[in-house]
């Protein structure tokens, strides 16, 4: 519970013409993040970075399964900020510079980041002359942080020895990198004990970082527990009664498949070739490891990581032939297991996909003693999205002001559904 004010204790007599009080301790807040993928560990994090030095602050992280438990440990991790046909996505460059900022602190909380970033550089071959027209028009216009580069067969060959260009033209992005989500997930939460920490010993005010195991069934059970709670639960925002049915998403089950080169064969990933992003992307993890990604299985409500033969053997029938097209030596590789996550998918809107913030108390219709936020709909661009937004948002929940937030992202509720 929140705790009282201190009441201002005063002192006088006839002997004594002076007021005493005792110095102002700040009030405690308490705010809780549904969810520990990565909208809910960037939100947790830059509130922590933002909350005012003198506060006493509890922040409670709330999933059942754990760090990077739900599609956000899922995911290919490859970080560009590009959409499928190159163009630059919504406001690309804060969005690029606030994701490699998380990832530079993540990686300085863990004694090996190259456990977090597995590859640098991404490549794309043109599948078509449409997509390489696009292409090449946007490789002309692309983020300065993040150039794409035209290079032909022969360079490519370089690169990734056996790949194959359709169209004799490939688009190679020298500062993407590829990420494994789990990791990072883990060394960010790592990196939100050590802030805490470090808060701490100013000695200006208590900090504190709780992640619970626990389902919350229920936004009402959670009331008058909080000056907020942040919904970051992906596709279960929907399973919250409160927000069931009032939500734009649309949900998407995507397998991974996890393959390696037999011991006993030649022809490894070279050790600095970049990873592929095509029809079927392939996450290098290693010379011998890799992910081959993904499938998109509309209105899917199973959000179980777990994989069946059968799907498994679904997913590997749909996504090796995408794959063999541009790596066809991916063949000779053997699948050695699967995973799954559920995507919240948003709507389309004139500036794209765009993920969906804002604050929901009107739309739940509890009271006001507690202000409930969303912040969801991140789909397949999780990773490029959460940094800049979870900064927005622990500024918008901090202020009570969601005015902080572009326009872009909370007109969804101003739009009949």
């Amino acid at each position: 519970m929140r705790a009282p004010s201190p009441l201002e204790v005063s002192s006088a007599s006839s002997s004594s013409p002076f007021l005493f009080s005792q110095p102002q301790i700040p009030p405690r807040l308490r705010y809780a993040v549904l969810g520990a993928g990565f909208a809910g560990l960037s939100v947790a994090y830059n509130l922590l970075k933002q909350s005012p030095k003198d506060s006493n602050l509890r922040i409670d992280v709330f999933d059942e399964v754990g760090i990077g438990g739900g599609a956000s440990g899922v995911s290919g991790g490859l970080l560009h900020p590009y959409s499928p046909k190159a163009k630059l996505l919504w406001r690309a460059a804060e969005c690029w510079d606030e994701a490699l900022r998380l990832l530079n602190v993540a990686e300085a909380a863990v004694p090996d980041a190259a456990a977090i970033v597995r590859r640098r550089g991404i490549l794309r071959p043109a599948l078509s002359m449409k997509n390489m027209m696009v292409l090449e028009d946007n490789a002309h216009n692309g983020l300065a942080g993040c150039r794409i580069e035209t290079i032909d067969e022969d360079a490519a060959q370089n690169l990734v020895p056996g790949i194959c260009s359709p169209f004799n033209t490939s688009f190679y992005m020298p500062q993407a990198v590829n990420v494994h989500p789990q990791r990072y997930l883990e060394a960010l939460f790592l990196a939100c004990q050590t802030l805490v920490k470090e808060l701490c010993a100013s000695g200006l005010g208590v900090k504190e970082l709780h992640l619970h195991k626990v389902s919350i069934q229920k936004l009402l059970e959670l009331e008058g527990e909080y000056e907020a709670v942040i919904v970051c639960l992906g596709a279960k925002a929907d399973l919250l009664p409160e927000l069931s049915g009032r939500l734009p998403l649309r949900t998407c089950r995507g397998v991974v498949a996890h393959l390696q080169l037999p011991d006993n064969m030649g022809g490894e990933y070279p050790g600095f070739g970049p990873s592929i992003l095509s029809d079927a992307w392939l996450a290098v993890q290693g010379p011998r490891s890799l992910y081959m990604g993904s499938t998109w299985e509309w209105k899917s409500r199973n959000s179980s990581p777990n994989v069946s033969a059968d799907e498994a053997a679904e997913a590997l029938k749909e996504l090796l032939p995408k794959a063999c097209r541009i790596y066809p030596v991916v063949r000779d590789w053997t699948f050695i297991g699967a995973r799954a996550g559920l995507r919240a998918m948003p709507p389309l809107t004139p500036h794209g996909s765009l993920p969906l913030l804002g604050c929901v108390n009107n739309i739940i219709g509890l009271n006001q003693t507690c202000k409930y936020w969303l912040f969801g709909g991140l789909g397949s661009r999780g990773l490029l999205f959460h940094g800049w937004l979870g900064k927005l948002m622990a500024q918008a929940v901090l202020s009570c002001n969601e005015d902080l937030i572009p326009y872009e992202l909370t007109s969804w509720k101003r739009t009949k559904q």
